[in-house]
């Protein structure tokens, strides 16, 4: 029978705003630890199979992942509904779950409803995670023991962090674009973290609550970017609110199959957003 060992020892933590004091943790502290992976789909269904069985295979017996699809005309929310009756069971009942949406309304509302979700359903902890492959469900285990090590309430999967790579195969366009974009926001919004607009983010539950998501505060409140510029938006409410954030370095992949979602519209919400919130005042 194959084994699967310990992870390897992490590099020192990349810490926002101030120093992270780093503690000693076992591997048995935190791989216990009950974690939710909401993943949001749109037309991935070449893409689910391989990171599902990818994510099932970690040496983490309470992990959940809920899948959040947007009707994908590709069938990928029936093939997700096939996938969670093949991990049925685990020790804490299913294993996946799928939350079906009328249609397409942007990453950040699928986000949004997988969130609060996740956190109505009493989750401790919640990863947001690309269904497209780039993000390798092999750090997942590094986040949740740094996030015990360090104590930070956001654990941020970083492209832009000493000890990261991103694959030959991300164009020079999406290359210029996304850093642009990481300098841009950061400049304006003056968030102290090198990868504001990466999508790899494991959340401690109270900081997600108090950036206005989950509990009767938060009824009826939306969050402002519909797109993927969600994640700054989120990173930034959480820093403003004083909570610690740390960055791990991670190995960023270009999508296994299909295309990119990254339309016009998206770049735009994304350039007026930092915009918007600092006008607006947030905290």
């Amino acid at each position: 029978m194959a084994t699967i060992g310990k992870p390897a020892a992490l590099p020192p933590l990349a810490g926002a705003g101030r120093l992270v004091t780093s503690r000693r943790v076992r591997y048995r502290d935190w791989s216990g630890t009950a974690v939710t992976v909401v993943m949001p789909t749109y037309n991935e269904a070449a893409n689910l199979p391989g990171i599902v069985a990818a994510l099932m295979a970690l040496p983490l017996p309470r992990l959940r992942l809920l899948i959040v699809d947007d009707d994908s005309p590709d069938g990928t929310g029936r093939l997700a509904d096939r996938l969670a009756d093949r991990y049925a069971t685990g020790p804490c009942g299913p294993r996946i779950e799928v939350l079906h949406r009328d249609g397409k309304e942007g990453l950040g509302r699928a986000y949004e409803a997988g969130l609060r979700h996740a956190l109505a359903a009493g989750a401790p902890y919640v990863l947001q995670m690309d269904a497209d492959g780039s993000h390798q469900a092999t750090a997942v285990c590094a986040m949740l023991e740094t996030a015990h090590r360090s104590g930070a309430g956001l654990v941020v999967g970083s492209r832009y962090v000493r000890g990261a790579t991103v694959s030959g195969r991300w164009g020079v366009h999406r290359r210029l674009l996304s850093t642009w974009g990481n300098s841009y926001a950061r400049a304006i919004l003056r968030v102290p973290l090198r990868d504001l607009t990466g999508g790899f983010n494991l959340w401690r539950a109270d900081v997600l609550r108090t950036v206005g998501l989950g509990g009767a505060e938060a009824a009826g409140r939306s969050l402002r970017s519909a797109g993927y510029a969600l994640q700054v938006e989120l990173k930034y409410r959480a820093t403003r609110k004083g909570f610690e954030a740390v960055e791990v370095p991670i190995r960023f992949g270009e999508r296994l199959r299909g295309s990119s979602k990254m339309s016009l519209a998206v770049q735009w919400e994304a350039a007026l957003l930092p915009w918007r919130l600092l006008l607006a005042g947030l905290r």
